[in-house]
């Protein structure tokens, strides 16, 4: 009897015991899922404080210190957000870790916004709104704050459920949102803004065309041929090599100005010689990589994995110059109005501001980024690294021409422009590219007559080649079964583009209330 009792108690204090455990590992759970928000909620306050010891004692110090971490807010949805599209190909092909994505764009991101960010910025503080329309400067500080705040709540909306949106689009709708509500549609420059509106449409079809016209060539020059590794010896240098060259004159542009004053001529010559100079060293070291290696599409993927790695940090580079604006071109014109006390058109940019602008992208990729990366890498089309590279290449050199003008161009719309763009051109190429089919016939050929000497039956050599065929000599499917096999997820098409559509008038109309609120209580 007593040894059924202390039995009774020993199964009582287990099922305690147990519950315990449950509840330290729901908490443990729920824990960790705070874990970013509280950083972000930190970096926030921090960016107060580092403003504070700036503007201390200035008459609208306040102010400035509100706005600097509403900036600081903004610049973690820029990095949770838009960023995915700078590392999400390399991530999606498998060339690089998400822990290693995270630390190469955070690295390159810091540094192409405090390099190369200001000119962009200037555009986004001083650009849209005309100055002179806003004589009271309580007012545009208003009108920026305003758009900061409405454009950091939208994207950190998109961010939450999943939908890569554009920051630039947030951004600007914000400032013109705001500035309508402020003095009217004249205090719009609507120059600017159809500059700016033309550029959205222009770049993501002119990143998925670039991104298209790299991959025909890769698979043209290089997949189907014969001889694979000659081919990839001879081309794939030279890939690389106008990687280099675009970076080198971008950053003679954009980030030695300040050193130096180049010409149009010494920045083409300082990007020739950087191509010429790693077309060299990559032929080397191409050739080195590739003996040794079988004739066969999995050993030109490894040819691909490092110049992608390389791309993906160009890419963060030009973002991080490109997309900074989107977080401090506001509160650069609220710093400048509020120390000022005037509305100018020229506006100078503290490195404090850019300071924040910067470590935010950086903080929020970190902490927000992979789901988005993700999404972008692996959930609109299948990467590998020969198509990530096109991906990534493409949208490095859209973004960077788009810079290079000083236009706030959407990263967002060219990088997945670029991810359909080369969707949509492996749909065409699977069913339509006469040298495709030339191809699979002659190693069709060579196939029956290897294996047929050994008695392998023909049966058994088309369900080698199948894989690569892709079906091109089956039957007439069914429409549904067409819809099923298509290479690029058409609901994310139809998600994106209506994100797309969506956030310019949403912020715009959301910045607008928030103006009236600051108005009233003002």
């Amino acid at each position: 009897m007593a040894d059924t009792a202390a039995e009774a108690r020993k199964d009582t204090l287990d099922k305690d015991l147990d519950k315990i455990v449950y509840v330290e590992e729901a908490t443990s759970f729920v824990a960790r899922g705070l874990v970013a928000p509280g950083l972000g909620l930190l970096f926030l306050a921090l960016s107060a404080v580092a403003a504070s010891l700036f503007v201390f004692g200035e008459p609208r110090a306040v102010i400035i210190i509100a706005a600097a971490a509403i900036g600081a807010y903004m610049a973690l949805n820029i990095g949770a957000n838009d960023v995915a599209n700078n590392v999400g190909p390399a991530v999606g092909a498998k060339a690089l870790t998400m822990g290693g994505a995270l630390a190469i764009a955070a690295i390159f991101e810091t540094a192409g916004a405090l390099i190369a960010g200001d000119d962009v910025v200037s555009t986004i503080s001083s650009g849209i709104v005309d100055p002179a329309t806003i004589a009271d400067p309580n007012v545009f500080i208003r009108l920026m704050m305003a758009a900061l705040i409405s454009s950091a709540l939208w994207v950190n909306l998109a961010t939450w459920i999943g939908a890569p949106v554009s920051t630039t689009h947030a951004v600007v709708g914000g400032v013109v949102g705001s500035g309508v509500a402020a003095a009217g549609f004249a205090a719009v420059d609507w120059h600017v803004m159809g500059g700016i509106a033309a550029s959205w449409v222009i770049s993501p079809v002119l990143g998925g065309i670039v991104a298209a016209a790299f991959l025909a060539f890769v698979k043209s020059a290089i997949i189907y041929q014969d001889d694979k590794i000659t081919a990839a010896r001879r081309w794939v240098p030279l890939l690389i090599a106008i990687m280099a060259g675009s970076f080198a004159a971008y950053l003679a542009t954009k980030g030695l100005k300040n050193l130096v004053d180049l010409s149009g001529f010494h920045i083409a010559l300082f990007g020739l010689a950087s191509f010429v100079i790693v077309w060299v060293l990559a032929h080397f070291g191409v050739r080195r990589q590739s003996e040794g290696m079988e004739n066969r599409n999995q050993s030109l993927r490894k040819l691909f994995n490092i110049p992608l790695i390389f791309s993906a940090a160009l890419l963060s580079f030009a973002h991080g110059a490109n997309d900074v604006a989107n977080a401090v071109g506001p509160l650069a014109a609220i710093v400048h109005t509020a120390s000022d006390s005037d509305v100018a058109s020229s506006v100078q940019i503290p490195l404090w501001v850019m300071l924040i602008g910067a470590a935010g992208i950086s903080i929020g990729l970190i902490l927000f980024g992979p789901k988005l990366i993700r999404m972008v890498g692996e959930q609109i089309t299948k990467l590998n690294p020969m198509r990530a590279f096109c991906v990534a290449l493409s949208a490095a050199i859209t973004v960077i021409v788009a810079s290079w003008f000083g236009l706030p161009v959407s990263s967002t719309h060219i990088a997945v422009g670029a991810v359909f763009g080369v969707g949509f051109f492996r749909e065409w190429y699977t069913a339509k590219s006469p040298r495709r089919r030339r191809y699979l016939e002659r190693k069709m050929e060579r196939l029956r007559v290897e294996r047929s000497a050994n008695g392998i039956e023909p049966a058994e050599i088309a369900a080698e080649t199948e894989d690569e065929s892709d079906g091109a000599d089956a039957p007439p499917i069914s429409r549904e079964e067409i819809n099923r096999r298509r290479l690029v997820r058409r609901a994310h098409v139809t998600t994106i583009v209506a994100a797309w559509v969506t956030t310019v008038p949403a912020s715009a109309i959301l910045s607008g209330l928030v103006f009236l609120v600051l108005n009233a209580l003002a």
